[in-house]
C-alpha cells in the first residue's frame, strides 16, 4: 500500500529528527569517534561483538563504579545496559573486588581443582531447584551447546525445538530467520506462547525429538514472558513424548532468586546459567537432573568427555561465587527486582498518558520497550514497529544521561536506586514530550 502524503511527511520528520540527533551525539563525542575510526582498521566494524555496535558510532566506555559509566569524553552515564543483564553487581561491588584481588595475589591459571568451584556448585544446586548437578563452562552460548548435545546423546534422538526469534548463544540465534552461522544441528520452529500448536508439533515428531529449548521469558526477543500454563504443558508434552526439557535461564535466573522456573515451580530436565553468575568474569553453566549431569562424570564408564580451560578459572570461580553468595541475597533480588516492576509499571502510564503507541514488557529488573499496539504475548508483533523510532530514543536517552540499549531492552543493577529510577522517568517523559508529534499516536486509527 502507498503511502499517503501525512504519512510521507510524518516520516521525513521522523528522518530529519534522527539524523538531527545523531549529529548532536557525533559532535558530543568526538573521541569516541575517533577511537572507533582507528579500531576499524583491525576490527571490523571498530568492535568485536555485534551486539555493541551502533549509528553513528558506538560510545567507548573508559570506567564504571556503582551504576553508572563514563565515556571517554567524560560523560557520565547511568547505566541501563548493565551488560546486558550480566551486570547485575554494579561496577565497582568491594566485595567481589576484594575476592578477585585475593584470588590475583596469589596466583592465576593453577591447572588443578580449586577452593571455590566445589563450593559455588553447591550454592547453585542449593538455589535453583531442578539443578541437581551442575558443570561450569564459559559462556551461556557454549552451557546451551552442551546441553543441547548431551540431549541429543542421551536420547538417541536428532531434532532440536526452539522458537521463533529466540536467542539461545551466538550459534543459536533465531532471529529473523535465524543465522548462517548457527549451529548445523536439525532445528524445529514454534511459537512462543502458542500452548496448542506447540502440544501438537511435539507429538507430530514423537520420537525424532530430543529436546526443547526455551527461555522462561524472552531475552533478546523482546522480554516476553512465558505463561506458566504454556510451560506447564511443554513439560507434560516434553516428557510424554520422551524428549528433554532445557529451560535457558542465563538471563532469567536473574529475576527470581530461585530462578523462574523455580517461581513457576516447574522442573526442566536441564537448565542453562551464565552472565551475571560470574561475578563480572566469563561464566556459564549447565546442571539439571542428576542422572544427566552424572554423565559427565569421569570416574564412570562411557562419560561423556567435558573440557575446557577457562572451565574452573579462579576469577569466575572467585568472583561468581562471592557475588552469588554474599552479595545477591534473596532481600537484595527482591528489592531489585521489584524495583525492576515499578519502573516497568510507571513507563507504561506515561505512554498512556501522553496517548503513545508503545509498551514496556518484561518482569523484574528486566524490560524492553517496543512501539507497537495492543498486548504482545509472541515476536510477531514486534516486527511492525518503525525500528527508527527506537534508534532516535536510543540517542535521546544517551543525550540525557542514560545508556542504554539500541533495542530497547533495560537491565537494572543492584546499586541502581530509587533515585536513580525518578531521574529515569523524568528523562523518559522529557523524550516523549519532546517528540509526541513524530511518535505513533495512541488513539490513531
Amino acid at each position: 500500500m502507498l503511502d499517503s502524503p501525512s504519512s510521507r511527511r510524518g516520516n521525513a520528520s521522523l528522518d530529519a529528527v534522527l539524523a538531527d540527533a545523531r549529529q548532536r551525539f557525533t559532535a558530543a563525542n568526538p573521541r569516541s569517534l575517533e577511537r572507533h575510526q582507528q579500531a576499524a582498521s583491525s576490527l571490523p566494524g571498530g568492535n568485536t561483538r555485534a551486539v555493541l555496535w551502533y549509528r553513528p558510532f558506538p560510545l567507548t566506555l573508559v570506567s564504571g563504579d556503582g551504576c553508572h559509566v563514563t565515556d571517554l569524553d567524560g560523560h557520565r552515564y547511568v547505566d541501563l545496559v548493565s551488560e546486558y543483564s550480566a551486570g547485575l553487581y554494579g561496577h565497582s561491588d568491594k566485595t567481589i573486588a576484594a575476592a578477585l584481588k585475593e584470588v590475583i595475589d596469589q596466583g592465576l591459571l593453577l591447572g588443578a581443582p580449586n577452593r571455590f568451584e566445589a563450593r559455588y556448585a553447591a550454592a547453585i544446586v542449593e538455589r535453583f531447584p531442578a539443578v541437581e548437578r551442575v558443570r561450569f563452562c564459559n559462556s551461556g552460548t557454549e552451557a546451551n551447546i552442551m546441553a543441547l548435545s548431551a540431549a541429543r546423546a542421551i536420547s538417541g534422538k536428532s531434532k532440536i525445538m526452539a522458537f521463533r526469534e529466540g536467542y539461545h548463544g551466538g550459534v543459536l540465534t533465531f532471529a529473523h530467520g535465524g543465522s548462517p552461522l548457527n549451529l548445523p544441528f536439525p532445528f524445529v520452529f514454534a511459537d512462543y506462547n502458542d500452548t496448542e500448536g506447540t502440544v501438537r508439533l511435539i507429538e507430530e515428531l514423537g520420537d525424532d525429538l530430543a529436546a526443547v529449548i526455551i527461555e522462561p521469558m524472552m531475552g533478546g526477543g523482546g522480554c516476553i514472558p512465558a505463561e506458566r500454563a504454556f510451560l506447564a504443558a511443554l513439560r507434560e508434552a516434553t516428557a510424554k513424548a520422551g524428549a528433554f526439557l532445557i529451560f535457558d535461564e542465563v538471563m532469567t535466573s536473574r529475576l527470581a532468586f530461585r530462578g523462574l522456573h523455580g517461581v513457576h515451580g516447574i522442573n526442566p530436565d536441564f537448565v542453562t546459567l551464565g552472565k551475571y553468575l560470574g561475578g563480572g568474569a566469563s561464566f556459564g553453566a549447565f546442571g539439571g537432573r542428576a542422572d544427566l549431569i552424572d554423565r559427565f562424570d569421569p570416574a564412570s564408564p562411557g562419560a561423556f568427555s567435558h573440557g575446557g580451560t577457562f572451565n574452573n578459572n579462579i576469577l569466575s570461580m572467585a568472583g561468581g561465587f562471592t557475588g552469588f553468595t554474599q552479595v545477591l541475597t534473596e532481600e537484595a533480588s527482591n528489592a531489585m527486582n521489584s524495583r525492576g516492576d515499578r519502573m516497568r509499571e510507571r513507563m507504561n502510564d506515561l505512554l498512556e498518558k501522553h496517548e503513545v503507541e508503545g509498551v514496556v514488557l518484561g518482569r523484574g529488573s528486566l524490560m524492553n520497550l517496543h512501539f507497537v499496539r495492543g498486548l504482545v504475548t509472541t515476536p510477531a508483533p514486534l516486527d511492525d514497529q518503525d525500528p527508527r523510532l527506537l534508534a532516535l530514543w536510543h540517542v535521546e536517552m544517551l543525550m540525557r544521561g542514560f545508556h542504554v540499549t539500541p533495542r530497547g531492552m533495560l537491565a537494572l543493577s543492584l546499586p541502581f536506586g530509587d533515585a536513580d529510577l525518578d531521574a529515569f522517568i523524568d528523562a523518559f517523559e522529557d523524550f516523549l514530550l519532546t517528540h509526541k508529534s513524530i511518535l505513533p499516536d495512541r488513539g490513531a486509527a
